[in-house]
């Protein structure tokens, strides 16, 4: 089989353009829309996701995969498939592993991201003898899917610098049949891979503000760590989502509470900025009063959002002060006054009047329980790290007293993708 130089079908550039005039209108209207959606997301991880199933359904892909670029490799972020899916119950998501690809021109997402150019193969199984790159079967093999037709772009910045890959797998036709990519969705592929990149380039901005404000507290607990953060924030949205799945919460509510979440779920523990090293970095056991002052970063957080500009804002604000509450009452710091800045007066409120119950915000009570599974599981100075069976067990006998009942159940429920968020954020250590 021959391979034209990056058009794979039977007609060129310029008869695409000349005979598909209507379509491209409408792929350059839907670019448009597609763009307008990408810039609405904040949150690095939501708009990975975003961008791959936008990009699937402008062209029909059945399935396809995304890569971002760290280093000298491409690390495998996310993955979709419409045909796998459908197997599983409604709600529930796939589970793939993840890897990385040395960035050579061996590999077909490899060979995009170093040459820079489109790979448009009609067959990953009839690749000719000739090409530098090749297509590993083995993971059509575990997953029991056959990848066939596969357009593969990078996305690029202005001025050239490579962000990842993004592979679209098997477009299907309308009577559901596998066709071959062809010169218009190359073309689509070209403009969306540059409003793509723009949109990503500042949602790692955004993560990496996070990351910055986050490595404050960071710098004072150890504990707080960026893979800890990331993957609190990635737990909250799983639960978030199982939990808006079963409350039939609008598709648009939800991909909007999602982006926010995910974000303000990383700064749960900023508010340790304003505790003294005294009792933050104490080697041995609080006493009462030091215990009392350590309960005051959730005020001191929540405080940090006061001058609301937004509903970032106010969520931020929330999870920062709630989320050791606990569903029987027993939580802190219980219904306080913001606005009293004098810490003897605040320390006075706590506790006085608690929070129980649906009384605690939904998104304090997801926090809470995100935060204390990862804090389990990850080894301290203080601990070692627990069992997952340890920590599981631990999560359900405190359903009902320190978590929401209703939560616990959805927790199991999406364990399977937590202990994943687990793998694509490790230690560093």
């Amino acid at each position: 089989m021959d391979f034209p130089p990056r058009f794979t079908d039977s007609f060129t550039r310029e008869s695409a353009l000349k005979h598909n005039t209507r379509d491209e209108a409408e792929r350059l209207k839907q670019i448009i829309q597609i763009d307008a959606q990408l810039n609405k997301i904040q949150d690095l991880d939501i708009l990975l996701e975003r961008i791959l199933l936008e990009a699937r359904r402008a062209v029909g892909a059945d399935a396809g995969t995304i890569y971002i670029r760290n280093g000298d490799k491409l690390d495998f972020k996310y993955s979709q498939n419409d045909t796998k899916q459908k197997q599983l119950a409604p709600g529930q998501k796939l589970i793939y592993s993840l890897f990385s690809v040395e960035i050579t021109r061996n590999s077909i997402s490899g060979y995009a991201a170093d040459s820079g150019e489109i790979l448009n193969i009609p067959d990953c199984y009839d690749i000719p003898e000739d090409a530098v790159y090749g297509f590993d079967p083995s993971y059509d093999k575990i997953t029991g899917y056959k990848t066939v037709s596969m357009l593969t772009f990078p996305l690029l910045t202005n001025t050239g610098d490579n962000l990842g890959v993004l592979q679209l797998i098997n477009p299907l036709s309308e009577d559901g049949s596998i066709r071959t990519f062809d010169a218009t969705d190359e073309l689509f592929a070209e403009h969306f891979a540059a409003n793509a990149s723009i949109a990503l380039q500042r949602a790692q901005m955004t993560r990496a503000i996070l990351l910055r404000m986050n490595s404050m507290a960071e710098m004072r607990d150890p504990g707080e760590t960026g893979a800890h953060v990331n993957r609190v924030g990635s737990y909250a949205v799983e639960i978030y989502e199982r939990w808006a799945h079963h409350t039939d919460i609008p598709e648009r509510e939800r991909e909007r509470t999602r982006d926010i979440l995910r974000m303000v779920a990383m700064l749960h523990d900023v508010g340790k900025v304003a505790i003294s090293d005294v009792i933050l970095k104490k080697p041995g056991p609080f006493d009462a009063e030091e215990r009392r002052t350590m309960e005051t970063h959730t005020i001191q957080g929540a405080k940090l959002f006061r001058d609301k500009q937004s509903e970032f804002d106010d969520i931020a604000a929330e999870v920062a002060l709630t989320h050791h509450e606990c569903w029987d009452g027993s939580g802190y710091p219980g219904f306080v006054d913001l606005d009293i800045d004098d810490l003897d007066t605040l320390l006075a409120q706590m506790r006085k009047d608690p929070r129980k119950g649906e009384e605690i915000p939904l998104f304090g009570r997801i926090v809470a329980i995100a935060d204390v599974f990862d804090a389990l599981l990850s080894r301290r100075v203080y601990k070692p790290a627990w069992t997952e069976d340890d920590v599981v067990g631990e999560i359900r006998k405190c359903a009902g007293t320190q978590f929401d009942p209703d939560l616990v159940d959805i927790f199991f429920e999406v364990l399977p993708q937590l202990m994943q968020v687990r793998k694509r954020y490790p230690e560093s250590h």
